[in-house]
Parts: C-alpha cells; structure tokens; sequence
C-alpha cells in the first residue's frame, strides 16, 4: 500500500485555474476522477495527515500511486470533461449509479422513411425519438393501441413491412384502422410524417390542442348530418380522453420537471426520478448505487445529475431535459450545472428545491418511493444465499475464527444521561434475522451512564443464564448430547444456544467489558468483537490496531446491519420505558389515582401522546376513573408537558465528560 507522500506533487506545481483530475494505482488504473474550480488547494487536499482525511478518502489515497490533471478554461468544461472520464475509466471509487432494473421507452424512430412506433428497453439510438421510460410495458402498449385509432402511424416490424409491401396487402392493423397502412401505398411519406408528428407533439403533453380539434371536428361532422363520421371522432376523442386518464395530473401548471429524491445510509444511496411533462407523470426510474466518498446529499445530487444528463446530445436535449429540475438539495456547483444542462437543451434550466406546494408534496412521493427501492435492495442483497455465505466466509477470515460464524449475537446499551437504561440483544443465524430470539434488558446494576459497566452486566446475565439453561438441559440429556427443546412444550430453551460470535456496539472498552464478562464466568471459547459507528472499524479484544475490512466487503456489511438493527431494537425499548415512566412521574401527585388505575389509564391510551390528545370527556370513559379524576389527569399531563418544555431549554450535559452539547 503506497503512501500519499511518495507521489505527492511537488510544492507550486499544480495549477489554480480549474481543471479534472485523476487518481491512479500502481497498476496505472484510473480509481478517481474529480473536478475543481482551482486544483491547487483541492488536490492538496487529500494529501493531509491520513488522520484527518474520511476513511473512503483514506483508503483512496493510501490505493492510488499518482495523481495527474488537466487544467480547461471554464467550469463548464471541466464538468463536461469530468463525465467524459468518469465514462471511459469507470473508476472504482466514483459513485456510479445503476438502474436496479431495465425500463421501457416508447420509441419512434424518426430517422426513417415511414417512422415506426415500438416498445423498447436498453440504450437509446441516434433517429430514434424516446418518451418515457415507464414502470410497466404493458401500460406504454395499452396507451398506444387506444392512441392508434386517432394517429394510424405504422408499428409493424421491418420484415412485416417488407413483406406487406411485396403481396401488396396490408397487415390487420391497417384493415381495422389502426394504421395508414402506407406499405401499401394508402398514404404518402409525408401523409405519414404529419401522423407522426402529431403523435410525438401528443406524447410530448400537447394534448388539449388535439381534444379541442377533434371535438370541433365531431360537432362539425354532426351539425352536417355525417353522424357515422362523428360517431367515428366520438370513439376517437374517448380513446383519447382514456389515455389520458392513465396519467394523473400532478402539478396544475402543467410543469415540465424532473423530480428527484433520495433515500441513503452510510453505504448505499437509492435516487427516484418522476418525470412530469404538462404536469402528468409521464414515467417513473430508480437507481441503487454504493457510496464511495465522504459527499453528503448534495455531492450525490450532483454526481447523479452529471450522470443522468452528462450523456444527453444537443440534438435530444429539448425532450430529455426539462426546463426545470427539482432536487432534495441544491448541489454545490448547481451554477455551473444549470449553464451546462442550458447549453444540452438549448434554453435555460433550473434546478431549484422546492419549498411548498404540489412540487413539495410530489418530492416528498417520489421520496417515500426512493425509502421503499432502498428499503426492498437491502432485503433482496440480505435475502440472498450465496451472499450470505459469502459475508460469513469474509468475518470468519478477517476475524481468525476456528469455524463460520453461523449464530451471530449483537449487544446494545441505550440510555437518556445516565436514566432509564436499557439494552438489547438481537440475533442473526445464516445471516439473517432470528427475531424470535431477540431480547431486551433493564440495567439494574449500575448507576448513571456507564456503558462499560451496562455492556459487562448485559453480557454477564446472558451467559450465566446460558449456563444455567444448559445445566437444566444436561439433567435430561440424551444420547445425542443436552436437551435444548423444552420437553413439555416443543419450544427451544431460552438462552440455551451458544453464539459464534459476539459483537458489541463500541470500540474498545465495550469489546473489553464483554470480554471480561465472559472470563469470569469461565467462557473463553466464544469469540468477542466490537464495531465502532464513526470509521465502522472491528475491534477485537487484547489487540491495540482494529481490523479494517473492505468497504465493498459483504462481510462488512452484515455486521453493520446486525449493529443497526441491535440499536434500532434498543432504542426502541428506550423510548417505550421513557414514555411509560414520564406518564407514571406525572400521574403520582394525582388524589384517588393509585397503581391499579394508573396501569388501567396506560394500557387504554398505549402512549403518552395519545394521553395528551385526549379531551377530559374521552378520560372518564375509562373504567374507575370518574368526571373530577379525569380533570385532575388533564391538568397534570398539561403541567407535565410545561416543564417538560422548560427543562428543554436548558443546556445538555454529558454527564460522564462534564462537556455541554447543547447551549440556550
């Protein structure tokens, strides 16, 4: 591994006017391309103390072996040459988005004689005029059979064509009315073209010119008495009107906008994308991509609209960019971007995040859809087997472990400066979730906030509650070995299964306390980690460097899904506890209110939210509590709530550092 210093340009040479760098291996691979408005303080940047620097940066320049750049004269340019880079050398430490499946265009391919309308998916081609892309095929081909009644364009094959041309017949289609049929002749190529431009000025959302001159048309035809002519336009304006339908119309100012989203996690970002023309959604797309820098939201923003747009020609511009695009959060360079998406289009874009209103409603959609792709990737990569085997493969090696860790147990303490302290355990076997298994804990021996000492009592009660479960098992063992199913009631003895491996919250004093623990109940077979959240770092016991394992490493990531979900459980159990005791403490100064009708007041509302909203009225109605009993409730849970708020201006104290984190 190569150390920044040993390829560090020397002192002066490097340019401040703006250019596009390149970071390369010892192999001379391009693993980094980036842009910047002067070089010279930003590649200086990255040859700082590897201390100082995130660890994805860390681990890039610690990769490369040389660095190199090209000055260009406007920031435009270096965006443009920046793309062009990260395309050809698809460096491995860019964040490249891929689509987490194919979506289909509806297609016409203009460049021909007598253009063709299809369904399609993959790359675009030069000719071809793209709308879309969509969810679903079969919505796309239920769209264009009703619009071919009103624009009979051709969308047979070529060989059908061909062949239709040659016996001088034309195909179905063309005898029920669904094409001009002008293989045969029926209609001129510039007849044809008018019916294809008219189509494509429809798909593009200039509808209600088509609507009103079909309308005046079907009045005309009927005021003339040619009713099976009007008849015939009545058919067509419902068709239509039908495929209309088929879009929601979701901005009433009939808006050409991208709308953008994101859902992300320290390793994974997913971007949905509506696109909205005359204020219908027109299609929907996904991406799920890895993160492999330290960008928060606005770098990924920006990266993403790089990729979407950077390959857009000028000549497909007006229709693949619209006028506006809408973003969770403006990218750092979104000047330059504008002028740059300006220039593909030919007239001015915006890039603007939107405050209130229907665009703010509709980000909003299209974020819950982006939560949700994110959300059903993480199960889809979890779910799958070979990748499971192969994350326990990768802990066991990195780890040293006698044998793959098949029951993994994760540790978690919670607390709120030192009060209502919990824990959690939770299990993984396979690689995947045992929430049957899961178990929550009271810290009960320790006073104030103490994690070490909570993670050594967390860690004790379990396992000597394992010995004591497997003390019980061996008095009716088998042949086989102890009996870890209860006998009487088929069900797997609590806490009677040892794990593979333990891992903890925490770097190394929680991995120590766990440690202990275990010694001095005589268990020193059970092997004991700990993952840091600020650099994801594994720390094992007795050992004074931790073990860094790859950030693409699958092993990495199932341990930081067990991390997580072992957090989320405990903070939950927190909340619940926290909540439970603020409604008791505010409840004890209540006269005739005793322990019984407090658990009776707490199991009819569930929470103390739903306490709060409640009327005086709806608190009598619980069983025991009369009219001047449900007042008195009112008047504490209100008085509760006013110091509750008063205690939240004052500053916050870490109560095991002394340090204030937050100040009034």
């Amino acid at each position: 591994m190569a150390t920044p210093s040993s390829y560090r340009p020397a002192p002066g040479s490097i340019p401040t006017k703006p250019g596009v760098y390149r970071f390369r291996d010892a192999k001379g691979r391009v693993i980094y391309v980036g842009k910047a408005k002067s070089l010279r303080p930003r590649l200086s940047s990255y040859f700082q103390d590897i201390g100082n620097l995130h660890p994805r940066t860390a681990t890039m320049v610690t990769t490369g072996a040389s660095v190199e750049w090209t000055v260009v004269d406007t920031e435009v340019e270096a965006l443009q040459l920046e793309y062009s880079w990260i395309k050809e050398f698809d460096p491995r430490f860019n964040v490249k988005y891929r689509d987490d499946k194919s979506y289909p265009w509806l297609a016409v391919t203009v460049g021909e004689e007598f253009p063709r309308v299809m369904v399609g998916r993959g790359a675009k081609r030069r000719g071809t005029r793209y709308f879309g892309p969509y969810s679903h095929a079969w919505a796309i081909r239920e769209t264009v059979d009703l619009l071919l009644r009103v624009f009979p364009m051709r969308s047979c094959s070529n060989g059908v064509f061909k062949r239709s041309s040659q016996i001088g017949r034309p195909c179905l289609l063309g005898y029920i009315d669904k094409c001009s049929a002008p293989c045969v002749g029926s209609v001129t190529p510039e007849q044809h073209r008018e019916i294809v431009d008219d189509f494509c000025d429809f798909m593009a959302g200039n509808t209600a010119a088509f609507t009103r001159r079909i309308e005046k048309e079907m009045y005309a035809a009927s005021e003339a008495l040619d009713f099976e002519k009007a008849a015939r336009l009545r058919d067509d304006l419902g068709a239509l009107t039908k495929a209309l339908e088929k879009q929601a119309v979701v901005l009433g100012d009939g808006t050409d906008a991208d709308v953008i989203a994101l859902a992300e996690d320290p390793l994974e970002v997913a971007v949905q994308i509506f696109y909205v023309r005359g204020g219908r959604i027109r299609g929907q797309r996904g991406w799920v991509a890895d993160r492999t820098d330290e960008g928060g939201t606005p770098e990924l923003v920006q990266d993403f609209l790089l990729q979407l747009y950077g390959g857009v020609g000028a000549d497909e511009g007006q229709d693949s960019i619209p006028r506006e695009v809408l973003v969770p959060a403006l990218p750092p360079d979104h000047d330059v971007l504008e002028e740059l998406l300006g220039e593909r289009r030919g007239s001015k874009v915006a890039i603007r995040v939107p405050q209130r209103g229907d665009k703010r409603d509709l980000q909003e959609t299209v974020a819950s859809n982006a939560a949700q792709a994110l959300a059903l990737h993480k199960t889809k990569r979890a779910s799958d087997l070979t990748t499971r085997n192969r994350a326990l493969e990768e802990i066991q090696q990195a780890l040293s472990l006698d044998e793959v860790p098949l029951r993994i147990e994760c540790y978690d303490v919670s607390n709120l400066q030192g009060t209502e302290v919990v824990a959690s355990m939770v299990v993984f076997e396979d690689g995947l979730a045992r929430k049957s298994e899961y178990r929550r804990f009271v810290i009960r021996g320790v006073d104030g906030q103490n994690d070490v000492a909570s993670m050594h009592e967390v860690i004790t009660r379990r396992f000597k509650r394992l010995q004591d479960e497997q003390g019980r098992s061996e008095t009716v063992s088998t042949d086989s070995g102890p009996m870890l199913v209860d006998p009487e009631t088929g069900r797997p003895r609590k806490f009677a299964y040892a794990p593979s491996l333990v891992v903890v919250d925490g770097g190394p004093p929680q991995v120590a306390a766990a440690q202990q623990a275990l010694a001095e109940l005589g268990m020193d077979d059970i092997p004991v980690c700990g993952l840091a959240k600020r650099l994801e770092e594994v720390w094992l016991p007795d050992e004074e460097d931790p073990v860094i394992m790859a950030r693409t490493s699958e092993g990495l990531y199932l341990l930081q899904r067990i991390r997580d979900e072992a957090h989320r459980f405990a903070i939950t159990h927190h909340r619940n506890r926290r909540s439970k005791s603020m409604v008791e403490s505010m409840l004890d100064d209540v006269p005739g209110l005793g322990e019984v009708r407090r658990k009776t007041l707490l199991k009819h509302f569930g929470s103390l939210k739903k306490l709060r909203e409640a009327e005086v009225e709806d608190i009598a109605l619980v069983p025991g509590i009369g009219p001047r009993t449900a007042s008195a409730i009112k008047d504490a849970v209100a008085k509760g709530d006013a110091s509750r708020k008063t205690a939240a201006t004052a500053p916050v104290v870490n109560t095991a550092t002394g340090e204030i984190l937050e100040e009034d």
